[in-house]
């Protein structure tokens, strides 16, 4: 595979440089400051190119393999007229990254956010700090601080009242944070969003149900795949995160049969998959290996990473890459016997690009702010374990 990190940009505390030294070759970078729905243009996607790659004449060489991600407008998810422009200006972005090359391009169809957690600070046992997601915590949220509309319906009685009883025993700044956290923004962006304006996203959905969010993501993929084979490009959805329904918003890509639904909408190679170990992971019922073994040919882009499904609960929390849910072994074996089957194929994209995803806060950087997730430290670790193991499967092989 080959190794990547993710790089917000200019701004992101992880250096350049620290990427690099972590051995890695490929950089996952997008164009955070540009609104979204508007067209990335060639002077700016080459911009950022040129800042990736400018130590390139005196170290190790880095470049801007994959886009994470071109976001998909709300306008699109929706299913609004002006959707029309939105997906013009999608394919004008394509057809300039293909033209700076770049051709792998990460997107997703969550509605309003990209992902949910309840703390980005949760201690681990050895000191590490990490990213959890617990359900009567965000219950709290959505029924006491948000008091969205027919919350109640969501949530178990058992679970409303175990979350006001927590309620009352919170301070307003613990209450502050939990609001924070569940409403931060797209990644790369430390902006969360304002209560009421997000009270108002949400009744933009009221009503999309299940079928009509499928049918949104289907047409628009219909309409951006072809020009995506014909530029060269990758199209890699990433799955939800979590994968199941939050907030009353429909999820449609969180199991293997809306995997297999939208691979069927339009069966092009370019119609592709992100997959995420640690998304799909978080459901027991997703069979990981199989799912590769089903799918590979359309995975485009890999992200490793694991989370703990806590006994009894609705809860999960980022684990150890080698020590969770996910049986990383099996995982990496299927993606590097995938690989092998390209190559025996002929394919050019014989190597996928790979990134360890959501590592610890740990040591130096517990005293640094850093994008939730993305420390440089707890990156470091996660990818030297995933590159022995990596090692160690093909040896055996």
């Amino acid at each position: 595979m080959i190794h990547t990190m993710r790089w917000f940009g200019p701004n992101d505390p992880v250096s350049l440089m620290d990427i690099r030294q972590a051995g890695c070759s490929g950089v996952v970078s997008a164009l955070h400051q540009i609104p979204v729905g508007d067209v990335w243009s060639v002077e700016a996607i080459k911009e950022r190119k040129e800042i990736i790659e400018a130590g390139n004449k005196d170290y190790t060489s880095l470049q801007w393999l994959v886009v994470e991600s071109l976001p998909v407008h709300e306008h699109i998810k929706k299913g609004l007229p002006s959707r029309e422009v939105f997906i013009e200006n999608y394919k004008t972005s394509l057809r300039n990254l293909a033209a700076c090359g770049i051709t792998t391009v990460c997107y997703n169809f969550m509605p309003v956010l990209d992902w949910s957690r309840t703390s980005l600070d949760y201690t681990m046992p050895e000191g590490h700090k990490t990213l959890r997601f617990v359900w009567e915590d965000f219950s709290l949220f959505d029924l006491y601080i948000l008091k969205r509309p027919d919350a109640a319906l969501d949530y178990e009685p058992e679970v409303q009242a175990s979350a006001h009883a927590r309620l009352q025993k919170m301070s307003d700044d613990e209450i502050a944070v939990l609001t924070n956290t569940v409403l931060l923004g797209l990644p790369g962006s430390e902006e969360a969003f304002d209560l009421a304006i997000f009270q108002d996203l949400l009744d933009a959905y009221a009503d999309i149900g299940d079928r009509q969010l499928r049918d949104n993501l289907y047409y628009f993929i219909r309409q951006i795949a072809p020009v995506a084979q014909e530029l060269g490009i990758n199209l890699c959805i990433h799955p939800d995160d979590p994968p199941r329904s939050l907030l009353g918003l429909p999820r449609v890509v969180s199991t293997e049969a809306d995997l297999e639904e939208l691979m069927q909408a339009i069966d092009v190679r370019a119609n592709g998959i992100t997959f995420c170990t640690g998304s799909l992971g978080v459901r027991a019922d997703n069979n990981l290996v199989r799912i590769i073994e089903r799918f590979g040919d359309r995975i485009h882009f890999v992200h490793l990473r694991t989370t703990r499904r806590e006994p009894g609960t609705r809860n999960f929390h980022e684990a150890p890459h080698l020590n969770g849910d996910v049986d990383m072994y099996e995982v990496v074996k299927a993606f590097i016997q995938e690989e092998q089957k390209r190559k025996d194929a002929g394919y050019t994209d014989q190597q996928l690009p790979m990134r360890p995803d959501h590592g610890f806060q740990m040591l130096d950087d517990l005293n640094k702010k850093t994008y939730p997730g993305y420390s440089g430290i707890g990156r470091l670790k996660a990818l030297a374990e995933l590159r022995g193991l990596e090692m160690g499967i093909r040896r055996s092989l």
